[in-house]
């Protein structure tokens, strides 16, 4: 008989270190996705997880660790290469598959629905922007992406 591993929801900071790392080691050689962390962004993987680690520390377990625009480098991204529907969907497709290999649980479905949220805000902004003499400047309001904390309602 096979030994079935039960799996736990997200409850640590090491659990959202194992998820940003999972999730990393399998959309960098992502034959959609991957060329956009490794010879796009150039992507410095050790010093990414500890901040994405803080995004999602904050998003899931309410941690104050991440302080920081999340939209920003995804728009310079996307003036070096257009970032599609499909490179957000491929994205979405990643995280949910890892999230869910991982874990099962409230937080591990707040995972999945907040990337969601992220993934659709992140292509809107970007399809607002005209591509011709798009510029980020400094100081423009909204240029960063709101983190929004979501905490567990304690059950009676």
């Amino acid at each position: 008989m096979a030994y079935a591993e039960t799996r736990h929801d997200i409850g640590t900071r090491a659990d959202c270190e194992q998820l940003v790392r999972t999730f990393y080691g399998r959309a960098l050689v992502d034959p959609i996705i991957g060329f956009l962390f490794t010879d796009v962004a150039k992507l410095d993987l050790e010093q990414h997880v500890p901040r994405i680690t803080n995004f999602w520390e904050t998003i899931l377990l309410g941690a104050h660790s991440y302080g920081g625009g999340a939209f920003r480098p995804h728009a310079e991204l996307n003036l070096k290469v257009p970032l599609t529907r499909g490179h957000f969907d491929r994205w979405l497709n990643l995280w949910t598959t890892t999230v869910d290999e991982l874990f099962e649980g409230e937080r591990a479905e707040l995972a999945k629905s907040h990337a969601i949220r992220v993934a659709a805000a992140f292509e809107s902004r970007l399809r607002s922007f005209e591509p011709e003499g798009f510029e980020l400047a400094p100081g423009i309001p909204g240029d960063e992406l709101p983190v929004i904390q979501h905490h567990r309602k304690a059950r009676a």
